[in-house]
């Protein structure tokens, strides 16, 4: 039996692979099911990977690899498919030579996100060539391929952004960045760079209808101030409205948060099955990757913890729920440890109002919040709040 085994090569997973070797096991092992390690940063051939984990302003290639030579104390499998989490720390894994069981004291699931395709967002029109997601996108240009010349972009997270830059470097010059809320996800000014930088028209408040076109993408439909119009273009890049990859924790009985679309943890990111942990994206839709890679040391300290023995025990965790106009907060439980303990929530939708936390009924503090979504919310709870408590509740009205 392995000491942990850790489950996807992102860079949550790699940098809780490094930690764990850094302390002194010897036996941690990396699933991935890819071909190569390193996750999506692999594929984005821009800067701005690094700075919050690694200190450094890297390529996504360039990161993805640091990643890897500092994960490799461990052992790392690619081309490693987990079908199945079995009790106890178990699972059923498809490899290149077989299926085979692999058995550990603790299993980190660092499974990541994945984006929303075309089908989920119900756009209607023809099914011509020339339709992917960012993601799809770059690993096709990684490959050598071009799919197109004139896309436009749906979306305005970050990782439309991502998109364009990825977009220019392979000469790709987009029609359009549509986004049909009023103003852009990412942070401003990504819009003016996108609009003044790069010579791509960023269109709020305008929605994608239609896809025409028979063998190629020819055109699209959008509706803005309730009018509609016909864009030319050759392709159409779905970004962002990312789901986190929790295939494998819900079909392997994990409790589930129908808020943020992951697993259920406690602020050890420990799940609902005590053998198992979870972090990275797919504790929620979306952070930056210093963010993940964050939660992977965090992961990493509490499975060193709980291999001394030194884990309070799950039962001793306070549930917590989100209310109002909150979307979600995570973790969902928290242990009533020592200082200061923090929650992530986000909004709905942008916001202007009162966050308040309860504990059992009790208010325990309220602050003014001017909110957007795709925002993290920082909530700090006090661990001596937490005494006696049964539940929090986060509130924000």
């Amino acid at each position: 039996m392995r000491s942990v085994t850790i489950v996807g090569a992102g860079p949550a997973g790699l940098t809780a692979a490094r930690h764990l070797a850094e302390a002194g096991l010897r036996d941690v092992l990396v699933l991935e099911r890819n071909p190569e390690p390193g996750g999506l940063p692999r594929f984005c051939d821009h800067f701005g990977w690094g700075m919050l984990d690694l200190h450094r302003f890297l390529t996504g290639p360039t990161y993805a690899k640091a990643l890897v030579t500092a994960a490799q104390g461990a052992e790392i499998r690619a081309n490693c498919t987990v079908t199945a989490l079995q009790p106890g720390g178990k699972l059923l894994v498809s490899t290149p030579s077989g299926m085979a069981t692999i058995e550990s004291r603790f299993v980190l699931l660092a499974t990541g996100i994945r984006e929303t395709p075309r089908g989920a967002r119900l756009v209607a029109g023809t099914r011509p060539w020339g339709v992917t997601t960012t993601g799809a996108l770059q690993e096709m240009l990684q490959a050598g391929q071009i799919p197109f010349r004139r896309p436009v972009i749906c979306g305005s997270e970050l990782v439309a952004f991502s998109a364009l830059l990825t977009a220019r470097k392979a000469g790709i010059r987009p029609v359009a960045l549509l986004e049909a809320g009023p103003r852009i996800t990412a942070r401003r000014p990504a819009d003016l760079i996108a609009r003044y930088g790069f010579g791509v028209p960023v269109r709020t408040g305008t929605k994608l209808l239609e896809i025409k076109g028979i063998d190629r993408v020819a055109a699209v439909v959008v509706e803005r101030d309730g009018k509609t119009e016909a864009l030319a273009c050759d392709g159409v890049v779905f970004s962002g409205k990312f789901t986190p990859e929790a295939w494998l924790a819900r079909t392997g009985g994990l409790a589930m948060d129908a808020g943020t679309g992951g697993p259920v943890t406690d602020n050890v990111f420990r799940c609902s099955a005590p053998a198992f942990l979870a972090a990275g994206n797919l504790l929620r839709p979306v952070e930056h990757s210093g963010v993940a890679a964050r939660e992977g040391a965090g992961a990493a300290a509490a499975i060193l913890r709980a291999l001394a023995g030194g884990l309070p025990p799950a039962d001793a965790a306070v549930a917590v729920t989100a209310g109002g106009a909150l979307r979600y907060v995570y973790p969902q439980r928290l242990l009533p440890e020592s200082g200061i303990i923090r929650l992530f929530g986000r909004a709905a939708q942008a916001h202007r109002g009162q966050l308040r936390v309860f504990a059992d009924g009790r208010i325990l503090s309220t602050r003014r919040v001017a909110v957007l979504p795709e925002r993290r919310i920082v909530i700090p709870v006090a661990a001596g709040d937490l005494a006696g408590c049964k539940t929090l509740s986060v509130v924000l009205d």
